[in-house]
């Protein structure tokens, strides 16, 4: 929770607007000031004072006890221009939240820590917990002095700076700073391991990846002290770290066992089951009588832990209650490292239309894999040190082979699209190499489609369909078969790659089979670079549009027998009943200048007929009284607006549209 505070009238109004945008994250607290800050900074994760920082710094210096436990604060001016990162930037999470808290209010977040404006990861900030001199090596990457990186567990990290290298990619003979990453409790102040190059005394600190994997196993009504004091006590005496344990497993029978569950909670890790019949099915060194009969496999802690695979480290092991028999088991095991892909798709071009998501991905990878234009328009969002495969056009199966391989090598990478990188994009080659051997995370993007929509205005209001006219990957016969079957379905039809240079004819044969089912003045839409600098647009129609006029940066929308031209944009009706009410303007349609209600011809002013087999009207019995006809490809009734797809209204709406979606 998120406590607001603020001390004045205008304070309050902007405190407001911030409770406005976020009901189920904060908390107003009324009352004094001094004893707000108090309890807010007791009960909740984050505060935004709308006070001067003079004022709250020193309302908050006597709550100060320990930076690892405190709220990040962020102070915003009464005029809502700046929100402050000002406690707790990292840890406490404020700059994260001044950044929130900006965007809500249009205000200009201020950060000053050292990491952040200089655009480099902060050791806090790397996803992972982190212990030891973290100031000490934080300042030795900010002051671009060689850092050695010792990695006894590779693990998928951010980027990190060409100052912070590992000994095998060129680190110095003589590191000031040692960044390890271990999952074991002995390694800081160790001694050094063979090939390590750490002056005697150097600064170090630990990153704890989350590789290890705890499996559990317990009598029913097990107490969950005595879960905990187990765990515990096997990962002391292994020597490992609680701060690396990813998860806790056991058998599905135990995924509500009291004791389990709340022992996973108190040690703050998530608690996977699996079906006995799968653990019986893993090889175990310690195979029991007991769980087979109680639970169905010879195994619940061993085979649990390894069910995922990787190295035992802590064979099965009993608690040790006194005055009775153990009732809990655990094993530990350490995981492979997997590597991390993630498909990002950039949206069509502008910058705003590149979502959040996107960015922090982009800024998480340590390698970036994509077309060579593409790197150059999100190249200032990347960090320091990343590593960057860039290769041109027509080199896809190259950079999905290229980022899957990196991502098998222990890597945190990210493959780039445009738009989506599901859609003609490359999400599918890369996806048709990866295995199970690593992590795959789609980022959704803003397609070419959507982005052309916006601009035109609702074209795709009903149902639509994308289509490639690109046959380099797909043959002209399967193309032409998908255009037609579009066009007797009467659906919305976007074209992407709708011409080049060294191929002019598919989209006019296209437009042509399109013309077979649709009037002559069907509204088109024709967007070029859509959402960039140079974007145009146009409105025109099947009859009078110039396939020269096309590009390969063009997408081109055609609308269906229901989509209209209505104040220069496209319109193409989703089928509501109030939409076929006298006096709605899509009811009565301005057919792309027929000036005639109801009519699903542009030129005639007649009501046309339908080319479906049977060559006759199709009457529609929606409310008016009136048969309405039907427009070419019309396989049923239509509502009086002749939407595509749509069922005429016969008594009973459609349940979607009663619903108002």
């Amino acid at each position: 929770m998120i406590g607001l505070i603020s001390a004045t009238a205008a304070g309050a109004r902007a405190r407001d607007r911030l409770a406005a945008a976020w009901p189920d994250r904060t908390q107003v607290y009324e009352g004094g000031v001094r004893e707000s800050v108090e309890r807010a900074f007791a009960e909740c994760e984050g505060l935004v004072c709308f006070l001067a920082t003079g004022a709250t710094v020193r309302l908050l210096a006597p709550l100060l006890r320990d930076k690892a436990s405190e709220p990040g604060v962020v102070c915003v001016d009464e005029a809502g221009r700046y929100a402050v990162s000002l406690l707790g930037g990292h840890g406490g999470g404020a700059n994260a939240l001044a950044e929130s808290v900006a965007d809500v209010l249009g205000a200009e977040p201020v950060v000053t820590t050292a990491t952040d404006a200089r655009g480099l990861p902060g050791l806090d900030t790397l996803g992972l917990p982190v212990e030891g001199d973290v100031a000490g090596v934080s300042r030795a990457v900010l002051d671009g002095e060689p850092v050695e990186l010792r990695a006894e567990v590779s693990w998928p990290l951010p980027p990190l700076p060409p100052n912070v290298r590992a000994r095998d990619e060129g680190a110095p003979e003589r590191a000031e700073a040692v960044l390890r990453v271990s999952d074991r409790l002995d390694v800081l102040g160790a001694p050094d391991t063979p090939g390590a190059t750490g002056a005697p005394g150097a600064r170090e600190a630990v990153l704890r990846p989350p590789s290890l994997v705890v499996g559990v196993g317990a009598s029913r009504d097990v107490p969950a002290e005595e879960v905990s004091s187990l765990v515990a006590e096997a990962l002391r005496e292994a020597g490992l770290s609680p701060d690396s344990v990813a998860e806790w497993v056991s058998v599905d029978e135990k995924a509500e066992e009291a004791g389990i569950v709340e022992a996973a909670r108190l040690a703050g890790v998530s608690l996977r089951t699996y079906p006995a019949r799968l653990l019986a099915s893993v090889d175990v060194p310690h195979p029991s009588d007991a769980p087979l009969a109680a639970v169905g496999t010879p195994s619940v802690a061993e085979a649990a832990a390894l069910a995922g695979g990787g190295e035992l480290l802590v064979p099965k092991r009993k608690s040790t209650p006194e005055g009775r028999a153990a009732m809990a088991t655990c094993a530990v095991v350490r995981r492979a490292p997997r590597g991390r892909l993630a498909v990002v798709g950039l949206g069509p071009g502008a910058r705003d239309l590149l979502t959040p998501r996107a960015k922090d991905e982009l800024r998480r990878a340590s390698v970036l894999v994509g077309l060579d234009q593409y790197v150059d328009q999100i190249r200032d969002l990347l960090r320091p040190g990343t590593r960057l495969i860039e290769s041109g056009l027509g080199a896809e199966e190259e950079r999905a082979r290229t980022a899957v391989a990196q991502a098998r090598a222990g890597h945190a990478v990210a493959l780039i699209g445009s738009g989506d990188a599901g859609v003609y994009a490359m999400a599918s080659p890369a996806l048709a190499e990866a295995g199970d051997d690593i992590d795959v995370v789609g980022v959704p993007g803003v397609t070419a489609a959507l982005a052309a929509g916006a601009v035109l205005g609702a074209p795709l209001g009903h149902d639509h369909v994308s289509i490639s006219l690109s046959d380099l990957h797909t043959p002209w016969e399967v193309i032409e078969r998908r255009v037609r079957a579009a066009a007797e379905a009467d659906i919305v039809v976007t074209f992407y790659n709708p011409r080049s240079r060294g191929r002019d004819w598919q989209l006019p044969k296209a437009l042509s089979i399109l013309a077979e089912h649709r009037a002559p003045a069907t509204p088109v839409g024709v967007v070029r670079n859509a959402s960039r600098a140079d974007e145009s647009s146009r409105v025109t129609s099947l009859s009078a549009l110039d396939p020269q006029t096309v590009d390969m940066m063009t997408v081109v929308t055609v609308g269906n027998t229901a989509t209209r031209e209505i104040a220069g944009r496209m319109v193409t009706p989703r089928g509501y009943r109030w939409q076929s009410e006298p006096g709605s303007r899509v009811g009565a349609g301005t057919s792309a200048g027929s000036g005639e209600a109801g009519t699903s011809s542009a030129d005639s002013g007649e009501a046309q007929t339908s080319s479906a087999d049977s060559g006759e009207a199709q009457t529609s019995s929606a409310g008016s009284g009136r048969a309405q006809t039907s427009s070419a490809g019309s396989d049923g009734p239509r509502t009086a607006t002749g939407s595509g797809g749509t069922k005429a209204a016969t008594g009973a709406a459609d349940a979607k549209a009663a619903a108002g979606e």
